[in-house]
């Protein structure tokens, strides 16, 4: 069902963007991500090399898009309706969103230097729909405060995933990191955030 809230054009661009991202991961998996073009993303999506670049700055910016697309939403969403404290509704809603990516989209992420360094990077897209989750959760907290603990967690983050991607891309001759990694390491990595999140429901 289309949202009749957004305009027009606002729902047409949200469509070539998602053109776009499923052009770049389609190609990508095809090909591997090291020969694709923006060209190629752009006429495999129906518009100009141009128009790809309002949108992306580079393919590996729309092939990350692809795995990552909806996740801050989701994942606000998910804290905004956790039945448990504040703490709890974070970790569960970041290890959801992050420990379980699709594989094939995995494995080609840890081989390219260049997909690490951008998802690593996309995690900062967290942090506003983040602090608006907090914020609603906590309608006495003040704003600054909100947007600081949801930067907190958006570093915790970027830190478990960066030490997670360096050891999936130095595995043993044939073997894969286990996802389940992941999921200890986001958790480990947010620890000592939840004595903070935890006070902000007393």
């Amino acid at each position: 069902m289309p949202d009749w809230s957004v305009s027009l054009r606002e729902r047409k661009k949200q469509a070539t963007r998602e053109a776009l991202r499923s052009a770049a991961l389609r190609l990508a998996l095809e090909r591997g991500p090291e020969n694709v073009r923006v060209d190629d993303i752009a006429e495999a999506a129906g518009v100009s090399p141009r128009t790809y670049n309002n949108y992306f700055s580079s393919r590996e910016e729309a092939i990350v898009a692809a795995v990552t697309a909806e996740r801050s939403t989701q994942l606000a969403a998910a804290v905004a309706r956790h039945p448990d404290g504040l703490a709890e509704a974070v970790v569960a809603a970041i290890v959801a969103q992050y420990a379980e990516p699709a594989r094939d989209s995995l494995l080609m992420i840890t081989g390219s230097p260049a997909l690490r360094a951008c998802y690593v990077d996309t995690v900062t897209a967290i942090e506003d729909p983040l602090t608006d989750a907090v914020a609603a959760r906590a309608p006495g907290l003040d704003r600054l405060a909100a947007a600081a603990l949801a930067a907190a967690v958006g570093a915790a983050v970027k830190v478990a995933i960066r030490h997670w991607l360096q050891a999936a891309t130095e595995p043993l001759p044939g073997f894969v990191v286990p996802a389940g990694s992941l999921e200890d390491l986001l958790r480990t990595a947010l620890a000592p955030l939840r004595p903070a999140l935890d006070a902000v429901d007393r």
